[in-house]
């Protein structure tokens, strides 16, 4: 008999934690090899986690709602037919697992589930007296406030950014950061329901006429974070060229029927787009890298991102993995696989984990150019704007002539810590030439 612990999976290079949305499973229930166990969520994508083994679940050491660190056991599988434990673990952390029916010193060396506990004490009031609250405080925040020396009173005027305004680790390190110029109240001398209401002052708005409130969703929250911090860690600028599409317009216009009915595949520009930055890559790989500190880390592998709409506004990436090893056809394929399931929900978690460079094309809302945000940890973006026919000065061996063309914008958002004008310019050039020069007499 054995014990199988299930680890929160990593979602993602930059994702250290993730949400409990749901479990399929409870204690008692068996479950199969591949079988859904919960259900959880990051700000890049919502994803199942299957069992890793056939067996029966033993313990669940977390509650739906929690957030848990990557790496962190979140349930135990009993296999081979071994008793399951009579309570779920998330209530009856507070005490240490029975040795006797214990098959071996594993039993004893998993980690009891201390940190779900709702056990843990509220830190004291300003006066020294317990401070009694009927807002819900995880361990985890409990703990960093008695670290911090943080009190009651404190810790009610949080505002709190998770679900039903609980107080999240992001909130706590957010007001610790500040909490030297913070104006939250720190004593408050009425009961907490009073303190409530007092807490968490908010900047004045103006809301008159016809006004809806609409409080942003899970994933809006999390992806307006991840922005900000973008934002936060790099000096962005943006570089713009100019594009003659015509070719690869006519071409794609040419073999679009043949190219679905040979392969079942419909052909759009973005495939052509990604072949394009791939190739540049490869000319200029520092672009292709992330920052740790002081030290720059080159990417060998290109793993090219694709930002997808989902139906409910939101925007997901999908990563493309070692794109440099794929035709037109194979790039076509995964393009047209991960938009459709991104579309559905459906995505895995390792299908937008590992990007090293990202496009959004800005052009399918018939944007002509756009300035987008560094997806982290990645140092660069581009944005693809849409194709419009515009008059242009052609060269030819009989002078200069004004012919209609397929133009289009390129830009490319970029770190300024280690990518320069001249690196970033470049590439962007690059990725334009190749496109430029695409082969339209090229067959399917």
């Amino acid at each position: 008999m054995a014990q199988i612990e299930l680890i929160m999976p990593k979602m993602g290079e930059s994702i250290m934690e993730a949400t409990i949305l749901k479990w399929v499973k409870q204690v008692g229930d068996s479950v199969e090899a591949d079988e859904t166990i919960l259900e959880i969520a990051t700000d890049k994508v919502d994803s199942e986690v299957p069992s890793p083994t056939t067996g029966v679940i033993s313990q669940i050491l977390f509650k739906e709602d929690d957030v848990v660190e990557i790496g962190k056991v979140i349930a135990i599988i009993a296999t081979e037919g071994e008793a399951p434990a009579t309570s779920p673990a998330p209530a009856a952390a507070d005490t240490p697992a029975s040795s006797s029916n214990a098959p071996a010193a594993k039993v004893q060396s998993q980690p009891q589930p201390v940190a779900v506990s709702t056990a843990a004490p509220v830190p004291a009031g300003s006066n020294g007296t317990a401070f009694k609250s009927n807002r819900f405080y995880s361990p985890l925040v409990k703990n960093m406030a008695q670290k911090e020396q943080v009190s009651a009173e404190e810790l009610e005027a949080i505002p709190g950014t998770g679900q039903n305004g609980r107080v999240t680790k992001k909130d706590m390190v957010t007001y610790l950061a500040n909490r030297g110029t913070s104006n939250v109240v720190t004593t408050i001398a009425q009961p907490a329901v009073a303190a409530k209401s007092a807490a968490a002052p908010k900047t004045a708005t103006s809301i008159g006429g016809n006004v809806e409130i609409v409080e942003m969703d899970r994933m809006r929250r999390l992806i307006a974070d991840h922005m900000v911090m973008s934002k936060h860690t790099s000096p962005h600028v943006t570089s713009f060229v100019e594009v003659d599409m015509t070719n690869i317009v006519n071409w794609r216009n040419k073999v679009k029927a043949d190219f679905q009915k040979r392969y079942n595949q419909k052909i759009t520009f973005t495939p052509i787009l990604i072949e394009a930055m791939v190739k540049a890559i490869k000319d200029f790989p520092m672009i292709n890298i992330s920052v740790d500190g002081t030290n720059i880390i080159v990417k060998k592998d290109i793993n090219l991102g694709m930002a997808a709409a989902l139906p409910s506004g939101n925007l997901i990436v999908p990563v493309i993995k070692n794109a440099d090893r794929l035709n037109l056809l194979g790039i076509t394929q995964s393009v047209n696989d991960l938009a459709t399931r991104a579309r559905a929900n459906k995505l895995k978690p390792e299908d937008i984990q590992g990007g090293t460079f990202t496009m959004t094309n800005v052009g399918t809302f018939g944007n002509v150019m756009g300035t987008p945000i560094i997806n982290q940890p990645q140092v660069a973006i581009m944005a693809t704007g849409a194709i419009r026919k515009k008059p242009a000065v052609l060269e030819t061996e009989y002078g200069d002539v004004i012919a209609i063309r397929h133009l289009m914008y390129l830009s490319l958002s970029y770190d300024h810590r280690v990518v320069d004008g001249f690196l970033g310019g470049s590439f962007l050039r690059r990725v334009g030439d190749y496109l430029e020069a695409f082969d339209h007499q090229q067959t399917i």
